[in-house]
């Protein structure tokens, strides 16, 4: 019996299912098994299979916990859920935090254990269709390339198993080096690339594009100062010290020549298609410049929003509320805005955005943000960088109708997050702050909540009632830019960079950058950051450009809003934001509550877990771990 058919029966329980039906193929319902003979006799069999490799996607970066509440981009409010683990830098081979935040090692192998078996059978099936047997195998080949670059990104190497173990086989296996990691992965998508192609294009499906743009991923992160054995060790004693650095990085080679290698893929990537709103030749107005980000974060699931901002995605997590697993309610994508939006709206406030990444978006003629200007700081969300206002509600932000309950409290549907004077000595707390008389222990922590990915859709107005449908963007058109950026300044090409990096500005309304050296470095890292913002990008962002202590491991800043009566003023009943009543303070405090953060620098990579390495002694720990 070949490997795998032992086990077959235990990975496939996904339903029969038309061929032509793409849109459900993530949550298909399980309805019977089949025997692996049979699973491969049939196109649709052989389709369900594969799908249930998707399976292993989860909800994307839509899970209630984030990767941007491990960074400068946000926490999360809600204690007890181990994120402390990562943040305060007690990860040990014994603790190694909340499974919701980090893709487990067992977990990852197990989607490549299944894509593993389509790798295998899917050139020996019965089943007469030969252009879909190249799209699943296709399909597979890209899946076991991605869950190997979570492994990659999170872990450092992994052992390279290409072939489902039986259950008699060895399952001890050494880590292959970070160097023979790239080249298997790349080596897949290359043959994903080469099946896909001319293959339809299905949202939620991997596409030619789809792994165009992950090798895209994968180049320009092997060309990073952490994947450098030379610049790693310089950098980090913990690096430094380990003495299998080749697990973690390269040891040798031309660094040069990976950033060739990563411009090459990215600039592939760029001349097969084009993104959204990107041939602008001047910046854009600051509503359209709002509108078009918010467009980009709706990828075309809402009424609100240019549905062509969908060209942005090239692999995407679905979403709809027909599917079975995306109704658990309150997991999932189609559950972004109660699992992260206001508790004035009766959401849960759970990854909330703090004050170093609002600080970090520039006024609209380019310049820096300044708490020391006295005009930025008694006006802080004034005149800055539209995306600010399509990423994140702060005081006085527009939002959508209250609820029923709550909107005699505030008839205005504005954001309320600081405390207002009531004309007679008091004060009335924010709806939307943790002194709020609505379920005051969701309310956010830092002064602010998340708006990106959040349908703005006023028919949606609790998030609860009725479900959103946004897809998660695994990766986008502008990342693909952003890395041919990086490439091009790392090569010296710097007119290039500048042509590319002031494409997205434009876009956003923001005015073009003529920088140039080190300037135009801090300048791209700081654009990525806003463009990308709640991605999943700046956790391994700021690892692989090695700035974490810089960054990931400050102490969390917030916001405490205050509003006091101008001289002769009378308070608005109820209460609404009015710069002629009320006179506004904006104080930066430290967060004293929750959560502290550090810096080690072991954290560079996850370690594997004790059981991991028990399991299997040929495992090498990471470095100080």
């Amino acid at each position: 019996m070949k490997k795998g058919k032992l086990v077959l029966l235990g990975l496939l329980t996904l339903a029969l299912a038309p061929i032509s039906c793409n849109e459900d193929f993530l949550e298909t319902e399980p309805l019977d098994a089949l025997s692996a003979d049979a699973t491969w006799a049939d196109g649709a069999t052989a389709q369900a299979f594969v799908f249930g490799v998707y399976s292993s996607l989860g909800y994307g970066g839509f899970e209630e916990e984030g990767l941007a509440s491990l960074t400068d981009e946000a926490m999360f409010t809600h204690s007890g859920r181990g994120i402390n683990v990562i943040t305060e830098g007690s990860l040990s081979p014994s603790g190694t935090g909340n499974v919701n935040i980090i893709p487990q090692w067992n977990e990852l192998y197990s989607a490549i254990r299944k894509a593993n078996i389509a790798i295998q059978e899917l050139p020996n099936s019965t089943f007469d269709d030969q252009p879909l047997k190249d799209r699943l195998l296709g399909e597979a080949h890209f899946l076991r390339a991605y869950y190997y670059h979570q492994l990659m990104r999170y872990y450092g190497s992994a052992p390279l198993i290409d072939q489902p173990y039986g259950l008699d086989d060895d399952y001890t296996i050494a880590r292959g080096t970070y160097e023979e990691n790239v080249a298997f992965v790349t080596n897949d998508l290359d043959m994903a690339i080469s099946l896909l192609d001319s293959k339809e294009v299905t949202p939620g499906r991997a596409s030619k594009l789809s792994a165009m743009g992950l090798k895209s991923r994968i180049l320009i992160y092997a060309a990073s100062d952490l994947r450098d054995g030379p610049t790693a060790s310089a950098n980090s004693s913990v690096l430094g010290g380990y003495s299998n650095l080749e697990l973690i990085a390269y040891t040798s080679g031309d660094r040069d020549a990976r950033w060739s290698a990563a411009k090459t893929a990215a600039k592939a990537v760029l001349d097969a298609t084009s993104g959204y709103k990107l041939d602008l030749t001047a910046p854009a107005t600051a509503e359209e410049a709002k509108q078009n980000y918010i467009s980009i974060a709706m990828g075309g699931g809402s009424a609100v929003g240019d549905a062509a901002a969908r060209s942005e995605l090239i692999f995407e997590r679905t979403h709809s509320p027909l599917f079975t697993a995306e109704s658990n309610w309150p997991l999932g994508g189609i559950h972004q805005g109660i699992n992260n939006g206001p508790n004035g709206y009766h959401n849960w406030a759970g990854n909330t955005p703090i004050q170093q990444l609002v600080d970090d978006y520039q006024m609209m003629d380019g310049s820096d943000f300044d708490w020391g200007n006295p005009d930025h700081a008694a006006d802080p969300y004034n005149d800055r960088d539209p995306r600010l206002a399509a990423t994140i509600l702060y005081d006085g932000s527009p939002w959508k109708p209250r609820p029923d309950d709550v909107s005699a409290i505030d008839p205005y549907d504005e954001i309320q997050t600081g405390t207002y004077a009531d004309g007679s000595g008091g004060i009335i707390p924010g709806v939307d702050m943790r002194d709020s008389p609505i379920e005051n222990w969701n309310g956010s922590r830092t002064g602010y909540y998340v708006r990106k990915f959040i349908d703005p859709d006023p028919s949606l107005v609790d998030n609860q009632s009725s479900a959103q449908v946004v897809p998660w963007p695994f990766i986008r058109y502008t990342e693909i830019v952003l890395n041919y950026v990086e490439a091009s300044i790392a090569l010296g090409d710097e007119g290039e960079a500048r042509t590319w990096l002031n494409k997205i500005r434009f876009r956003a309304g923001m005015p073009a950058l003529n920088s140039s050296g080190s300037e135009l470095l801090e300048d791209y890292i700081n654009e990525r950051r806003i463009e990308l913002a709640y991605e999943e990008h700046r956790y391994h962002d700021a690892r692989r450009w090695m700035i974490a202590d810089q960054t990931l491991g400050r102490g969390i800043k917030v916001m405490k809003v205050t509003a006091t009566l101008k001289a002769g003023a009378s308070p608005r009943s109820p209460y609404q934001h009015d710069t002629s009543v009320y006179n506004y303070t904006y104080t930066v405090v430290d967060n004293n509550d929750n959560e502290t953060r550090t810096w080690e620098d072991k954290m560079y990579f996850m370690p594997l877990s004790r059981d991991e390495i028990n399991r299997n002694n040929l495992l090498i720990q990471n470095p100080g771990y």
